[in-house]
């Protein structure tokens, strides 16, 4: 009866003790998250056409850029990084679904024991016989084989939060992946209307240089005339050898963007396949922004950093189950033998287990604690993260908008300038011909036209370049 109270009195706390430690986690809660608001338009502008929406193929037009990008999909280091982070996630998710499962393994055990004499089991082993007739010996051999098992039952979603919390990181990881993806076809395509910028201004170099060499024979025929002095022909000679080394300063800046775009290729240096004309007779695509809403769908980073806040909240809620009490199954089944010739005697060594384990935390509680409340930081953390990139996508592209505008009225004004400028250099040589101007406004005539010509070769560049970064921060290149 004693034994019988005791026993009840055990259990009675045990339970209690693991009531109490339910109770005291009422007071945590996963903290509340939802998606900031954005504005409804970018502008005045209501459509929803959005440009991020087409495929890349069908938003570039030229063959050689879209070669470039398809083999820099296929061949690029980062991506295939990005394609290994996939894998790994893929693996979290499957370790994490098979933690819901038994774990259920196969042994074989082979051993010897010695019992002290001075022991309940020794004392009880020296008077016991093994088999009739025979006394339990000294060293007594251990044989066994079977199957054991082990569980740990999912009462309080734990391991399901933590399988969650796996699968959304690995959608988050593909998202990653199109990340990538993104900003690798901008910066090929960024790079790419770089290397035809320098391409067109090494031309306009080269053209210049040849204009700069007439009109320096010009200056050494009036020298000899006595029309100008020594000092007139220095400064175009001068003049010359400055455009010369503008145009090996261009050769190297060419070889380092063809190499730079044969990294994000994952190949060594070679020449890139280009149409230079394109940049200057092409036209950048008109764009449509849609609505600030759809970059909740569109955009890779927003998607991956929407995910990784959801898959934080699962980490809070399998952090707050270890407050719970855990109940673990495990059990065995096999045979079990002194002799190996009894090993598959039955039901003699036949044997099995199985005991259920209902535990609660109680002196670790802080540590439990803790790890909740990093968990709790890290969901804090993810929510900022995602606020952050929905108003960083927001204001990118507020900021392309206005600077598609702003540099289309600036290419028609610099355009301008340098068809000016063209025809002050004419007038300029012929009214230096006719003695009715210096050489000093012929040298700074053709300066100026200079300068203008690689300002609207930079301004066409960067026309491009706005477009390509829109066409990224709508969403747009990973498809």
């Amino acid at each position: 009866m004693r034994n019988s109270m005791n026993t009840y009195k055990k259990y009675s706390v045990f339970f209690l003790a693991a009531l109490l430690t339910c109770a005291g986690c009422k007071i945590f809660d996963p903290v509340k998250s939802k998606a900031p608001a954005v504005p409804p338009t970018y502008s005045s502008s209501t459509d929803t056409t959005n440009s991020g929406k087409i495929k890349w193929k069908d938003f570039f037009g030229d063959p050689n850029l879209l070669s470039l990008i398809d083999t820099a999909i296929n061949n690029n280091l980062d991506l295939k990084i990005a394609l290994e982070d996939i894998i790994i996630a893929q693996n979290e998710v499957l370790f994490r679904k098979d933690m819901l499962l038994p774990g259920v393994g196969v042994g074989i055990k082979a051993g010897q024991e010695k019992i002290g004499h001075y022991t309940s089991q020794g004392a009880g082993d020296a008077s016991a016989d093994i088999t009739p007739g025979q006394k339990v010996p000294e060293h007594l051999n251990d044989f066994a084989f079977g199957l054991d098992a082990s569980w740990e039952v999912d009462v309080w979603k734990k391991l399901r939060n933590s399988r969650k919390a796996a699968f959304t990181r690995y959608l988050g990881s593909m998202e990653g992946k199109n990340f990538v993806i993104t900003n690798l076809v901008a910066d090929i395509v960024n790079d790419y209307y770089e290397l035809l910028s320098l391409d067109n201004q090494l031309d306009v170099i080269r053209e210049t240089i040849k204009l700069q060499l007439n009109a320096l024979e010009i200056m050494k025929v009036q020298k000899e005339a006595s029309v100008v002095s020594e000092l007139a022909v220095k400064k175009f000679e001068a003049e010359v050898l400055s455009s010369q080394a503008m145009e090996f300063d261009l050769l190297q800046q060419i070889k380092e963007a063809e190499n730079k775009i044969n990294f994000l290729l994952g190949r060594f240096p070679q020449t890139i396949t280009r149409d230079k004309s394109s940049l200057m007779s092409g036209a950048p695509q008109q764009m449509k922004a849609g609505i600030p809403s759809q970059l909740l769908a569109n955009r890779p980073d927003i998607k991956q950093a929407e995910l990784e806040l959801f898959a934080t909240a699962c980490d809070v809620k399998s952090a707050q189950a270890e407050f719970y009490p855990s109940l673990n199954i495990t059990g065995g089944i096999g045979f079990d033998a002194f002799k190996t010739a009894y090993l598959l005697t039955t039901p003699e060594s036949f044997m099995y287990s199985l005991t259920g384990n209902l535990a609660a935390p109680l002196i670790n509680r802080n540590a439990i604690r803790a790890q909740f409340n990093k968990a709790k930081a890290y969901q804090v953390e993810a929510m900022y993260n995602y606020q952050k990139a929905i108003l960083n996508g927001f204001t990118e592209i507020s900021n392309e908008l206005s600077k598609i505008d702003n540099l289309r009225k600036l290419y028609d004004l610099k355009n301008k300038e340098v068809e000016t400028l063209a025809k002050s250099v004419d007038i300029s040589n012929e009214l230096f011909k006719s003695a009715r101007a210096d050489y000093f406004e012929v040298l700074m005539t053709q300066r100026d036209a200079l300068s203008a010509k690689l300002e609207l070769v930079d301004v066409k560049k960067r026309q491009f370049n706005s477009v390509t970064n829109l066409y990224k921060e709508l969403g747009g290149g990973w498809r």
